[in-house]
């Protein structure tokens, strides 16, 4: 027994074999063909006004952030505030980047509009960051090269700094260091008066106890800002004990300073042994005719007094011997 084949219909020969069907009864507000002109002038008003009308809700909608926004990455300008996060923690960029690759960016970033098709970022510096490093690792992936974003309307710069630095201490939380660091950008960049006003205003929601330690800070980074590596990673306590170390010694900062330059120290912790053991005092008493005294580096301890310099440590070695021999004699 032959097979038969079977095959799609032919739609036009469908349609030329089907009866001819009343269309079905409809109502729309634009009137017909043949109506009056006076209802079809009526029927593209009320079109105008309906058109119009939507507009509008739209523009409000995306002004008042209830919209969320596709933007290109380069639209958004991340340095249109001072950031408060010094460096985002590796691995939790990397989980983030992560994530966004998974399952895409599930929370919109905050910006504010500049002029016609520029933005400036409010908040949400971790997930433009891990976007822009995807797009760099997949160049052409569509998907990495736009941000969602909700626009914002802050009255003031001092309500964008406020609205940054909320989400930071609800998200992740900022070092104390972090915190005195934006509060005395904001002052520097002319947001606020001076820092007083800065740091009541950008923290007025912290206790009393919080503010002072933050402005305790403030000393912290006037001294050593520049000199620092890791100045995140300082801990409350040792940040304290230095900030009362500096306003007893005034020539602890400078000392600091060459210290820090000299030793140029690669992680965190070894930045923060050096400020550690700049508060330790020295185990016997200095000669009564002592300059002063300091750790040039790390294994090597120098004093001075009038007439002589003592290197002690143990990195004063045979070849540092030979070095400085070699150097004092022009060689």
């Amino acid at each position: 027994m032959a097979r038969r084949r079977l095959t799609l219909p032919d739609p036009e020969r469908l349609a030329a074999a089907a009866p001819a069907m009343p269309a079905p009864e409809t109502t729309s507000m634009f009137p017909p063909v043949g109506a009056p002109p006076i209802a079809r002038v009526a029927g593209d008003s009320a079109a105008s006004a309906a058109l119009a009308e939507m507009a509008g809700e739209m523009t409000r909608a995306r002004d008042e952030g209830r919209m969320i926004l596709t933007l290109p990455l380069e639209a958004v300008d991340e340095a249109y505030l001072v950031r408060d996060r010094l460096a985002a923690d590796p691995e939790d960029l990397a989980a983030l980047m992560q994530s966004i690759a998974a399952r895409g960016q599930q929370v919109p970033v905050e910006v504010v509009a500049l002029e016609p098709g520029r933005y400036g970022l409010i908040t949400g510096w971790r997930r433009l960051t891990a976007l822009r490093r995807l797009a760099a690792e997949h160049p052409g992936e569509a998907r990495f090269a736009r941000v969602l974003a909700v626009q914002r309307q802050p009255e003031t710069a001092a309500d964008a700094y406020l609205a940054m630095i909320e989400e930071n201490e609800i998200r992740v939380g900022l070092s104390y260091y972090e915190r005195a660091r934006i509060v005395a950008r904001a002052a520097e960049r002319g947001v606020f008066p001076d820092t007083a006003a800065a740091l009541s205003h950008l923290f007025a929601t912290a206790s009393r106890a919080k503010r002072s330690k933050i402005g305790s800070f403030l000393r912290l980074y006037g001294a050593l800002d520049d000199a620092l590596r890791f100045a995140a990673a300082i801990p409350e306590r040792l940040g304290l004990a230095l900030v009362k170390a500096l306003d007893a010694d005034p020539g602890l900062a400078e000392r600091l300073r060459r210290r820090l330059a000299a030793a140029a120290p690669a992680t965190p912790a070894e930045e923060l042994a050096l400020l550690a053991a700049a508060l330790k005092r020295p185990a016997k008493a200095a000669p009564a005719d002592q300059v002063w005294a300091e750790q040039v580096t790390r294994g090597v301890h120098m004093s001075v007094a009038r007439g002589r310099i003592v290197l002690e440590g143990p990195d004063v070695t045979a070849l540092l011997q030979a070095r400085l021999l070699t150097w004092l004699r022009g060689g």
